[in-house]
């Protein structure tokens, strides 16, 4: 019989090559930490190479990972191809697929445009195309993968017009759109490419507001959370590993939601 793996084992990353988008931001830094802190080796990416290299730079090393950075645009297929490629230059193999990157646009349902919408849906056409592209990497080496999507707490339920009338815009229609749509193309993908081994999640974040969120809107969203507060980046780090490692093996399709139980009302 084969032995049982321990706890370490399941949450370890060491040897496994991770990529992530929108490794820079707000939860994209910490949430490319806790790859690299797992043992993986990190591969960032973003717009602008400098700052791909920068953030890729600056992640820790625990014991023989390394860490790069690519340019890559999700939303133009020609960039995924030329930053997939440039990726499988550094490292070989890409075993984790974090979809993170996200090109925002803050009109809200009152003044957006129809290019504005269409350019905000083009966000999940990207998280197709660089899942596809891991997916027919995997098969092609003969290995399996994790894939995780980053929803939100909005993909699944409506946003309180109250915790923002008089201080900023509604919270985007077409982000809601978006990622409802994430976190369904998460269960699509799920079971189509189960049986190539590759595992395909969303996870879902709740109320993260940034260093610049105005401090009144924050202090509405308080009021609207079980927990009373809100949430730490660091508080995805734990949800991110359990995805990509074999700590989650038997589970694909689901949408995991860190939200201080904003969903649970």
């Amino acid at each position: 019989m084969t032995p049982e793996a321990t706890i370490p084992d399941l949450f370890d990353l060491t040897s496994k090559t991770a990529l992530i988008s929108g490794a820079s931001g707000w939860l994209g830094g910490a949430m490319s930490r806790a790859l690299a802190e797992a043992g993986a080796h990190v591969i960032t990416t973003s717009r602008d190479r400098d700052r791909a290299r920068d953030t890729a730079a600056a992640l820790p090393l625990t014991g023989k990972n390394t860490h790069h950075g690519v340019a890559m645009d999700h939303l133009d297929e020609d960039s995924i191809e030329r930053g997939f490629a440039e990726a499988l230059a550094h490292t070989g193999r890409i075993d984790i697929l974090v979809n993170n990157g996200h090109a925002a646009n803050g009109s809200d349902l009152h003044s957006v445009t129809a290019d504005e919408f269409h350019r905000t849906l083009g966000n999940a056409t990207g998280y197709f195309l660089l899942a596809r592209r891991l997916r027919d990497h995997a098969v092609a080496r003969g290995g399996g993968a994790s894939i995780v999507l980053i929803g939100s707490m909005y993909g699944v339920v409506g946003s309180y017009p109250d915790a923002y009338d008089g201080i900023v815009p509604a919270s985007p229609v077409a982000y809601h759109a978006l990622k409802g749509g994430i976190v369904h193309m998460a269960r699509h993908l799920a079971v189509y490419w189960a049986k190539d081994g590759v595992r395909v999640n969303c996870l879902s974040p709740g109320p993260f507001p940034g260093p610049a969120a105005p401090p009144e809107m924050v202090e509405r969203l308080v009021a609207k959370s079980p927990m009373g507060r809100m949430g730490r980046p660091e508080e995805l780090k734990g949800a991110l590993v359990f995805l990509s490692s074999d700590a989650s093996s038997y589970v694909t399709g689901q949408n995991l939601l860190v939200d201080g139980g904003w969903t649970a009302w």
